[in-house]
C-alpha cells in the first residue's frame, strides 16, 4: 500500500511569520499537536509543535513576557526545520520505519517540492485495524 493512499490531505498550514498566538490558535481549532510551516511559494520548511510552544514558553517568565511570547514571537523561531517528508509513491512500510526511527508521530508528504499531505501513525493503525493493510502474522 502506498503512502497516497492513507495519507490525510485537509491540511491546515502556518507561514513563518505566524506569531505564537496565532499558531495556538490553529493548534487547539484543529485538535492536531503540530502544523506545517509553508513559505509564500508552498515550501515546505519547518513544523511548529506542541512541544516547540512549551519549550519556548518554558523559557519565558509570567506575564507581560508570556504575552510577548505569543504576541512578538514567530513561528519560524521556534519551528523544527527540515521535517521529514516522505513521497506519495512510497510503501506505508517505509514511512512506518522512517517514524519508528525518527521518534516522531507523523511525517509529511511531498510531492515535487511542494507538500501534499501528511501521514501518522495513527492513520496506519487505523487502516491495520480495519484490515486494511495486513500485517503479515
Amino acid at each position: 500500500m502506498r503512502v497516497a493512499d492513507l495519507m490525510q490531505t485537509d491540511l491546515r498550514t502556518v507561514s513563518p511569520d505566524a506569531t505564537i498566538g496565532d499558531v495556538v490558535q490553529q493548534l487547539a481549532d484543529t485538535h492536531v499537536t503540530g502544523l506545517p510551516v509553508i513559505e509564500a511559494g508552498g515550501r515546505l520548511v519547518g513544523v511548529v509543535s506542541t512541544i516547540d510552544l512549551l519549550d519556548a514558553e518554558a523559557s519565558v517568565g509570567r506575564g507581560r513576557e508570556r504575552e510577548a511570547l505569543f504576541e512578538n514571537t514567530l513561528a519560524k523561531d521556534i519551528m523544527t526545520p527540515r521535517p521529514l517528508t516522505i513521497a506519495p509513491e512510497e510503501d506505508v512500510r517505509e514511512a512506518a520505519q522512517q517514524m519508528l526511527y525518527a521518534e516522531v508521530p507523523g511525517i509529511f508528504v511531498e510531492a515535487e517540492g511542494q507538500l501534499v499531505g501528511v501521514i501518522s501513525q495513527s492513520d496506519i493503525v487505523r487502516a491495520v485495524a480495519q484490515g486494511v493493510i495486513s500485517t503479515g502474522a
